[in-house]
């Protein structure tokens, strides 16, 4: 049998050896200023044994039993999971930036709104009082075709209107481009117009709308022949308003013989306080309380710390065709608004005292990220061809009527015209009427997104109205009444019950809503969230997570240190093998003594594979 021999290390270089060994087992054992550790299994264990996240030290301490082992690993990753579940939900809701409603209510003296009045009688102005006669026995004669109605006409000189000359670009002649027409409905179409099973009723009445070349029609329809006719009437007024070069030459405000008697706070009001415009349908429009420098304040609730009016309602030299009502037309509204009479106000009944108890109610929104209010309406991509403040009514009606500048190259009547544009007049622009009708198609069905651009402003003022209703004046009042009207406003009316109306608009008390908004999920709610539910799951803190940051951090070091290790040991080359024949142990002999015994053991293992008589493993005989 062999015997392994080694020879002997001098008894000094042995010491020095020794010596340098404890050195650097000192410098490893020395804390450095990072430390990375050896492998995946090394970091694991040491945050399990070390964190203050429950539940983590059981994956350490029933490491020896692999079923606890198991089930301690999925326990924790699926509270992990649902943990991160319980995250995601908080942040969506934040991010979802919902709001509260706050509701506050305030007492204090208020500001008066402006009130505008409108007579509802469009009058025959002197200006267009040729061309207005000229469509009324237009009118006359297509109503006496289609439904043999004689219509009663206010002057008794038509009959020469049937015999003037009229010019190719008369009036005549663009309404018979545009006639009033029957039409069968839909499930009729394919019946003959003599056929017994059609009946009067089964017409639809309208007016039929071409593009200039005539390529394309439709007949604009209505189902109800008074809406039709005075559609097609207000079409034609349009035109014959359009026309006018000046628009002041239909000022002719009769303040006098409308409003009979005007108080505020039981004082006269004057003309410094009111402003007057005229409206295509509602005709005279006047507006109380507008002018900025000088608003009305009330100084109590009640219907005699308000606005009181008394109106003339009797229709004189009105147009039936546009008129078909009687009374007044009364919209209360914020200063520096305009008054849609069409979208915000109410009509007042003759003979009849109306009075509007008002409550005042702001509504101020979150813009931003909460809502997609704006502040001023700068940052609305249409611009406002009102001289007002922006408000979602005005931003519509100017982007209707800037897509209808650009598609039919002329404005439309009712709105405000644009810098550069001209109105509508098929004088000068022949298919103006169809081009309108079918853009207000597109219009209504949001094609051309006016509804989309224009929002709602961050900060609004509404008033919320209730009317009461009575007799004025009454039976045994009212001769008197009409009597002193008569002797001071120079009362003239034939039917005096229709005559007159009265109106009262009032605070009905000093305490107003304001409707306000706050975040309801702010970043301090979100942290507080977190942490609870954080403290739920794993019963730690702020420092925990820092524990958890940094074993996120250390395990991406010591993947990217084992990768570039790896990338090193494929760049360089193998170092060459001892010759076949090489027994020199003496590396081997210099460091085995210092080695500890797992060391000692990989050592032992690679020391076997030389084919050396030095081996540490004995060898056979026949082999020597």
């Amino acid at each position: 049998a062999g015997s392994v021999k080694t020879g002997k290390m001098p008894e000094g270089e042995k010491t020095r050896q020794c010596k340098q060994e404890e050195q650097q087992r000192k410098e490893e054992e020395q804390e450095g200023l990072i430390e990375f550790y050896g492998s995946y299994q090394e970091l694991f264990q040491f945050f399990c044994s070390n964190t203050t996240i429950h539940g983590a030290i059981r994956l350490v301490c029933s490491k020896k039993n692999k079923m606890k082992t198991a089930f301690w690993s999925v326990l924790f990753f699926l509270t992990f999971g649902l943990m991160y579940w319980q995250f995601g939900i908080l942040y969506r809701e934040y991010f979802s930036y919902p709001v509260n409603l706050n509701l506050n209510l305030n007492s204090d003296r208020l500001t008066f709104p402006a009130v505008t009045l409108c007579t509802l009688n469009p009058y025959r102005y002197s200006a267009i009082r040729k061309k207005l006669d000229e469509l009324d026995q237009i009118t006359h004669q297509t109503l006496l075709d289609l439904y043999d109605y004689n219509m009663s006409l206010a002057r008794s000189d038509w009959s020469t209107l049937s015999t003037r000359k009229r010019s190719s670009r008369s009036l005549l002649h663009h309404v018979q481009r545009h006639p009033l027409r029957r039409q069968k409905r839909d499930n009729l179409v394919n019946l003959p117009e003599n056929s017994p099973s059609v009946d009067k009723n089964d017409w639809k009445i309208g007016f039929v709308l071409c593009s200039e070349n005539n390529k394309d029609c439709f007949h604009q329809a209505y189902s109800s022949g008074v809406d039709a006719v005075r559609e097609w009437y207000s079409f034609h007024y349009i035109n014959i308003l359009a026309q006018m070069p000046d628009a002041k030459a239909l000022d002719e405000s009769d303040f006098e013989n409308f409003i009979y008697a005007c108080r505020f706070n039981e004082a006269t009001c004057d003309k410094a306080n009111y402003t007057h415009f005229h409206h295509p349908l509602y005709g005279n429009c006047y507006t109380f309380n507008d002018n900025s420098s000088s608003l009305w304040t009330s100084s109590l609730p009640g219907i005699n710390n308000g606005l009181s009016l008394v109106v003339r309602t009797e229709q004189n030299d009105f147009i039936p065709l546009l008129s078909t009502v009687t009374g007044a037309r009364v919209m209360v509204h914020d200063q520096n608004e305009p008054a849609f009479m069409d979208d915000g106000g109410f009509n007042v009944r003759p003979g009849i005292e109306t009075s509007v108890s008002m409550r005042k109610e702001m509504t101020v929104r979150l813009g931003g990220s909460y809502s997609d209010c704006t502040e001023d309406g700068r940052d609305v991509p249409v611009q406002n061809l009102y001289s007002s403040r922006y408000t979602e009514q005005v931003c519509i009606r100017s982007c209707f009527q800037l897509n209808m500048v650009e598609r039919c190259g002329c404005a439309y009547y009712f709105y405000p015209l644009p810098a550069g544009a001209e109105y509508c007049d098929y004088t000068k622009h022949v298919a103006w009427g169809y081009c309108y009708y079918k853009l207000l198609a597109e219009f209504k069905a949001d094609v051309l997104g006016c509804f989309h651009k224009c929002r709602k402003p961050c900060k609004m003022t509404e008033y919320q109205l209730s009317a009461g209703y009575s007799r004025w004046p009454s039976a045994v009042s009212e001769d008197w009444v009409f009597y002193m009207l008569s002797q001071q406003n120079k009362y003239n009316i034939t039917s005096k019950r229709n005559g007159v109306a009265k109106v009262n608009i009032f605070f009905e008390e000093w305490n107003y809503k304001t409707n306000g908004e706050s975040p309801a999920f702010t970043v301090v709610t979100l942290l507080s969230q977190l942490g609870n539910q954080w403290s739920l799951w794993f019963g730690s803190s702020v420092l925990s997570v820092m524990e958890l940051a940094e074993l996120i951090l250390d395990f991406i070091a010591i993947t990217f240190i084992l990768a570039l290790r790896w990338f090193h040991s494929r760049q360089q080359p193998s170092p060459p093998g001892p010759p076949p024949n090489s027994h020199d142990n003496t590396a081997f002999q210099d460091e085995a003594p210092g080695l500890s015994a797992a060391h000692r053991f990989t050592v032992e293992a690679v020391v076997t594979m030389l084919p050396s008589y030095n081996s540490l493993e004995p060898r056979e005989v026949g082999h020597e």
